[in-house]
């Protein structure tokens, strides 16, 4: 699963620009006043797409901040902790789980937070047909897709069950937030002249912050659309410290909307952001700069997301008849060979050293490699290293050609090139499409690349359909592979190289699903019904083999993460999981 429950965020040297446009420029997206005293500022490549977190695809949120779920994950030991919950209790054969909340709850508006939002969070949202979420991917049960039953005992108690055993199921059944039924019931329950929910227009980004109900650390105080969102500590929030003092500490955080990473990379030296990723090629600055500039900067490892390019496999058409690719391309991106010339002729070691700076490694699986799930090459994962006369023998025993100016043809003649997609502003995707544009020109293929905002690019790849191949990645945030399922599932909302018909969409016809694809959605079904761990670990190694020689996606660079943080942030407990952000509730500022 795509997770947004906690606010690490994978935000990813510097450019000269006219002074003209630098001033105009940094005059739109100067950080909040100073008087904000007790505050982060922290920089987000990306507005807010939406503030109805079910409806969320964009990795850039908010949500992190205004909800927190029955469960949560330790972002040190990834160990589950109390979150709205209490406690907890799991039947023996795994199939039940009774929850018990704390009392008192509140919602950010003082409203009492019972059981009944619990029940209304998962009946009425995330297990609604009608409401187009990917969190419902993961929380379907074994071949069937069953759902989770969940019901009320008391106000304090509610009784989650499974038709058979579900491994993940604890950390999906408490992990997700509750949302206030209060505040949305409505909305769900009564629909437009159109027939569709009101919720799904529910709580966009022209709603009035004060409308916005949470149960978090902190609540919505100013939104200034594509330059800051200002929240402020949540009154009514339950947490204290053994004191019985009121947590957090700190009373606001600023969301800075600053799309390219050199702007990011000035507001940061100049001291006025208090927290940003460090992309490698601004490693070697940042870290000759730590002490003058008083943050300190924390390696978390590598990175549990991902990056790729994909290739849009969808041989089906629109409402209109129309395709969603051109047939001649969707012949070349449906061809296996195709995409394991592409695979070998990336040269990741290259982009690893020339854009990582060394600080990573090749990428080929979509189980990160801190998990116990991961397959190792070592041990039969498929690895593609760079070797381009092994691409154009692929190629040429494809049907594919090449005329006199060494320029790929397929057997019709048509010359191979194709538009590749990515978000505009973060440097190193720039400089990934870049490379990959020159080593496919190798091999005799074509790329013009399109560089867009990055809501514009989600909603071309999400909801039109209307690219051919994409630059992209997933963030990661648990070992369980099972939260990639929205991914893997041939319905998954996630399942974008391949994505079938959405609740609340037209129907879109001749859409296929290849046996593969199938067969990588029956294997993490498979996996996620059995609780003995060797046994996942086989059938997640399977799965992993077979995406690894289809390549739905063409897995590119898994480098080191690292984030930059003031040293006036007092409190820091920096996880591989969860960032220096996941224990922000007892973080304090001292300055």
């Amino acid at each position: 699963m795509i997770k947004f429950n906690y606010p690490k965020k994978y935000y990813r040297k510097l450019t000269i620009l006219f002074t003209v446009i630098l001033i105009f420029f940094l005059s739109a997206c100067r950080p909040a006043p100073s008087n904000y005293q007790s505050s982060i500022i922290v920089p987000t490549p990306s507005d807010a797409s939406t503030f109805n977190y079910p409806l969320n695809q964009s990795a850039y949120s908010v949500f992190g901040y205004i909800y927190d779920g029955l469960i949560i994950e330790n972002g040190i030991t990834g160990e589950l902790e109390p979150g709205l919950a209490t406690s907890w209790e799991v039947s023996e054969n795994g199939q039940q789980i009774i929850i018990k909340l704390k009392e008192g709850l509140k919602w950010s508006d003082g409203e009492a937070l019972t059981a009944d939002d619990v029940v209304f969070s998962y009946n009425e949202i995330y297990l609604n047909d009608k409401i187009p979420t990917s969190f419902k991917d993961i929380l379907r049960i074994g071949k069937s897709g069953a759902l989770p039953t969940v019901k009320k005992i008391d106000n304090l108690r509610i009784e989650f069950s499974t038709p058979e055993p579900f491994a993940p199921f604890i950390r999906y059944a408490g992990g997700l937030p509750i949302l206030p039924a209060h505040a949305l019931k409505e909305s769900v329950r009564t629909t437009n002249s159109e027939g569709e929910l009101n919720y799904l227009t529910k709580w966009g980004t022209n709603t009035p912050v004060e409308e916005i109900v949470g149960n978090g650390m902190y609540r919505l105080k100013i939104y200034t659309p594509n330059q800051r969102i200002i929240l402020e500590s949540n009154p009514f929030y339950w947490r204290q410290d053994n004191q019985g003092n009121s947590q957090p500490y700190i009373d606001n955080i600023v969301w800075q909307v600053i799309e390219n990473t050199d702007n990011q990379l000035l507001n940061f030296r100049s001291g006025e952001l208090d927290r940003m990723k460090v992309e490698p090629e601004m490693f070697p600055l940042l870290k000759r700069e730590e002490d003058k500039g008083n943050y300190t900067i924390y390696n978390g490892g590598p990175t549990p997301a991902s990056s790729f390019v994909s290739f849009n496999l969808n041989q089906a058409s629109n409402s209109q008849g129309k395709p969603f690719v051109d047939p001649i391309k969707s012949r070349w991106f449906n061809n296996k060979a195709f995409r394991q010339a592409i695979a070998y002729a990336i040269n990741r070691e290259a982009m690893t050293n020339n854009i990582y700076r060394g600080l990573g490694a090749p990428q080929y699986s979509p189980i990160p490699v801190t998990s116990p799930f991961y397959l190792s090459p070592e041990n039969g994962l498929k690895v593609y290293e760079y070797n381009p006369e092994k691409a154009k023998e692929l190629l040429l025993n494809a049907g594919f050609k090449y005329n006199q100016n060494g320029e790929l043809l397929d057997a019709e003649d048509n010359k191979v090139e194709f538009t590749l997609l990515s978000s505009a502003g973060r440097k190193v995707r720039e400089q990934m499409a870049t490379q990959i544009n020159q080593d496919l020109a190798k091999i005799g293929i074509k790329v013009n690349t399109l560089f867009l905002s990055f809501n514009t690019y989600v909603e071309r790849l999400s909801l039109s359909r209307d690219w051919e191949a994409y630059l992209g990645g997933f963030t990661g945030g648990s070992v369980e592979p099972h939260g990639g399922y929205n991914i893997w599932s041939v319905n998954g909302r996630l399942h974008t190289f391949n994505q079938g018909t959405q609740p609340g969409e037209e129907s879109i016809e001749g859409w296929k699903i290849a046996e593969w694809e199938q067969q990588i959605d029956d294997l993490y079904v498979r996996a996620s019904q059995v609780l003995d761990e060797e046994k996942r670990k086989e059938f997640y190694g399977q799965a992993q083999q077979i995406i690894a020689e289809e390549l739905p996606f063409i897995y590119m660079v898994n480098p080191l993460e690292f984030e930059a943080i003031r040293n006036r942030v007092q409190g820091i407990k920096y996880g591989e999981l969860g960032g220096g952000f996941w224990n922000l509730y007892e973080l304090k500022i001292s300055d």
